[in-house]
């Protein structure tokens, strides 16, 4: 009789016991394909392991990629809203502003987004308000900065492209930023726009046509996903172009400068690690970017038949051989 109390008593501590600690469903949104997010994916789960969360052991994460695809980001977010995730790590405007439309209690974790207040997302940077917070990446301020290495790099260009996505939210202001350093160093700047793989050809083809000496691509998730296309078309039109994302660079672009955006994945994972542990988004800051990096790719210079300057390869954290 005493064995059989003890035994009733038991169970439900063994029980309990059994179920071990919460696992946390984190949601990953990204503009992306898979294989570009890879770094990006790798560098958050980093920092997450850091703050002790573990994918497999108290952490599951659900990842949808739009390809590229930017219209496919609302059905992607709302499916991700529906199955009720404890949290959404979105990447780009656009993806933070689907994920703002699928759900207003989900909390959100923005990563490389431009300016948040200006697009509607928050409030203000220091108390941002509602369901999201994270991370910005000053778009249109990085802009202005790649146009004066520009010009430093290739005073005798006098008309630089600017390729484009007018479909993506942040276009608008970094081309405003290019625009106006450009008035301010006497430079005539041409918007190229491409909204699809199509749209970048025919952009290289207005180039070489209308004689634009030097290229900027801006950040924008359709143009990662074709970055051999373009760091290609580049290649055999043999226009330098100074990129706004790393990665151009590694697979043969000439010049990257810009904020290091694995190291911006890294520190989104300590708000995630906040909200996880009760932490409201409204109450989190907008954290702005600490690490810029400047990148030349010398075999693409050599190609081109160009001599970077000293001034400018005295400034690159890393060089391309």
């Amino acid at each position: 009789m005493f064995a059989l109390i003890a035994l009733t008593l038991a169970a439900p501590v063994n029980a309990f016991a059994q179920q071990g600690p919460k696992v946390a469903r984190i949601g990953r949104l990204a503009p992306l394909s898979a294989a570009t997010d890879t770094r990006y994916k790798e560098a958050l789960l980093q920092g997450l392991r850091d703050l002790g969360w573990i994918e497999g052991k108290n952490l599951e994460i659900e990842y949808r990629y739009a390809e590229g695809q930017l219209n496919k980001l609302p059905a992607l977010a709302a499916d991700m809203a529906r199955r009720r995730v404890d949290l959404m790590v979105v990447g780009s405007t656009p993806g933070a502003l689907a994920a703002k439309q699928a759900t207003s209690t989900i909390p959100i974790v923005m990563v490389t987004t431009g300016d948040p207040v200006v697009n509607g997302l928050v409030k203000s940077l220091a108390r941002p308000g509602g369901n999201i917070t994270g991370m910005t990446s000053l778009a249109q301020e990085l802009g202005a900065k790649r146009l004066e290495l520009f010009r430093e790099t290739f005073p005798a260009a006098d008309l630089i492209g600017i390729l484009a996505n007018p479909d993506t939210p942040d276009t608008k202001q970094s081309v405003l930023g290019v625009q106006n350093a450009a008035r301010k160093l006497g430079i005539k700047v041409r918007l190229l726009p491409a909204r699809d793989p199509t749209g970048i050809g025919d952009a290289f083809a207005t180039l070489k046509k209308d004689n634009v000496k030097a290229l900027m691509v801006l950040q924008d998730p359709m143009f990662l996903t074709q970055q051999k296309l373009i760091v290609g078309l580049a290649a055999k039109t043999r226009i330098p172009a100074i990129y706004g994302i790393q990665d151009f660079v590694e697979v043969g672009g000439l010049m990257f400068y810009g904020v290091d955006l694995t190291d911006m994945y890294r520190r989104a994972a300590s708000h995630v690690d906040k909200i996880l542990k009760g932490a409201k988004p409204a109450d989190l800051p907008i954290e702005q970017p600490t690490k810029f990096e400047l990148v030349i790719n010398l075999k693409n210079a050599k190609a081109l038949g160009i001599k970077i300057p000293d001034s400018i390869m005295l400034r690159a954290d890393k060089v391309i051989e």
